[in-house]
């Protein structure tokens, strides 16, 4: 992609590779051809806390030299708007608003030496494509979310329960195509889609029929869509996997509705006590349901502060401001979700990874050097609250948490400049090294591909994602 492709020319192009995916492009006979060998696993599930929107590395997780707002500061001389706050690991400090998170650091890892990939013009949902799916946009197939290649490798590990489950995105919002675009399981068929949660408070209304509908009806209905599908033909369309899959989807769907395991979704089963400490926001019940559908068999749960154009993360302005807000909304949650699953033994087998799609700036756009559209007018001197805070794009250094599932505790790795631009320094890793070290705790090895359009098709790029082995314990 080069700088001028924009939303529109990025749907387009991502709209076309899906329909080519699900077309001729699937050659059924050697669909299913993946060579897991398996290997030992640290963990059965995971669990992707997403901070939608860039989260600023250095007013989260690697905060910097602090400066307080006062009328006519220079821009240039912020680093971070937030003091530090000490964590439970010595010498590891946090930014403050994040007290909780900080008192949990010494079950976990902070990695501080992430850089998101370069490809043109920043654009939300195509870094968001690029984290999700280790596959930078367009592509000539339908490139499946980790989390669909995570329940295609592993299984079901309760198979009524969906092995995928997405938790907090409406599809509604600005750039809703863009993100649906990822949010899929692309060529390995819709049984490993996402099952899409957009409100955790209404949980259990995604897995019963609709409101005003009896269960006769909704059995008819169930009778007729499958129906359907069975008698349309095989073709330029569809491919008979896909086909066999959708009807597969269908089949553990309506297992669901009448299983009683789908009081997982129900977070009215919960204590008051318990409802509560997560009750900061719709992130903050998502956590919670994560900690139930985690206890009931999902193998990949995410949850996220969701993405909006200008909301949440997506700082572009009053930086400082929401920011303190959004810390707000994830701190305690997040803190309650890792002690509750520690408490209940269940940390031991779970990967939580906390992360976000690139960071943020007050002054560098993308990354020193790096030649970009500027999106955000930053005044030289400060004359107002809503100038103080980070509101660049940033993709030179961020921060991702990763607690559970075989990882170390109280380890930091990489480590960023003190100074602006704040850019990795020591251990850079980038997203194919994520991905791997994430499928090497599910025990899901390299090599791992299907032949589609008559190529291997790997979980990472050509296969080439090497494993953080430093973070394993």
């Amino acid at each position: 992609m080069n700088d001028r492709m924009n939303r529109r020319d990025f749907l387009k192009k991502t709209s076309a590779a899906t329909l080519a995916a699900m077309a001729a492009s699937l050659p059924v006979s050697s669909f299913l051809t993946g060579c897991n060998t398996g290997i030992q696993s640290s963990a059965d599930t995971v669990i992707l806390l997403w901070m939608a929107g860039g989260m600023a590395h250095t007013e989260t997780f690697d905060p910097k030299a602090y400066t307080p707002f006062e009328k006519g500061l220079e821009s240039k001389r912020v680093l971070s708007t937030f003091p530090k706050i000490p964590t439970a690991v010595d010498d590891l400090y946090f930014s403050k608003g994040l007290e909780s998170i900080a008192d949990i650091m010494d079950r976990g890892t902070v990695i501080r030496s992430y850089r998101a990939a370069d490809m043109g013009h920043i654009l939300h949902s195509r870094h968001q494509y690029h984290w999700h799916t280790c596959y930078e946009p367009p592509q000539t197939v339908n490139v499946p979310h980790i989390g669909a290649w995570i329940a295609r490798e592993r299984g079901p590990a309760n198979p009524v329960i969906p092995p995928f489950i997405s938790i907090g995105q409406r599809f509604d919002v600005g750039e809703s195509e863009e993100l649906k675009a990822y949010h899929t399981a692309g060529f390995l068929g819709s049984e490993y889609g996402p099952f899409l949660i957009p409100d955790p408070s209404t949980g259990l209304d995604s897995v019963r029929p609709p409101v005003g509908m009896t269960i006769e009806r909704f059995e008819r209905r169930h009778q007729l869509y499958r129906d359907l599908i069975e008698q349309s033909p095989v073709g330029e369309r569809s491919s008979g996997y896909q086909k066999e899959s959708m009807l597969r989807a269908m089949e553990r769907s309506y297992a669901l509705l009448k299983s009683p395991e789908a009081e997982a979704f129900d977070l009215s089963k919960e204590p008051d006590e318990t409802y509560q400490a997560y009750d900061t926001s719709r992130f903050g019940l998502g956590c919670l349901l994560a900690k139930r559908l985690t206890e009931a068999g999902a193998r990949f749960i995410s949850v996220t502060t969701e993405y909006e154009p200008f909301m949440g993360w997506d700082t572009h302005e009053n930086g400082h401001t929401r920011a303190e807000k959004m810390k707000e909304m994830i701190d305690r949650p997040i803190a309650q979700l890792i002690i509750d699953l520690d408490q209940s033994g269940r940390l031991d087998r779970t990967l939580v990874v906390l992360a976000s799609e690139f960071s943020r700036d007050m002054m560098v756009e993308g990354r020193p050097g790096q030649k970009v559209k500027d999106q955000v007018e930053v005044p030289d001197k400060m004359e107002d609250i809503s100038n103080y805070g980070m509101h660049r794009h940033f993709t030179n250094g961020c921060s991702l948490l990763m607690f559970g599932g075989g990882i170390k505790k109280g380890l930091v790795y990489g480590k960023t400049a003190d100074e602006r631009p704040c850019s990795t320094i020591e251990n850079q890793v980038g997203i194919d090294e994520i991905h791997q070290t994430i499928y090497h705790a599910m025990g899901i090895p390299p090599e791992t591909n299907y032949v589609i359009e008559g190529r291997p098709f790997y979980t990472t790029p050509d296969g080439h994602g090497e494993v953080i082995h430093e973070l394993f314990a």
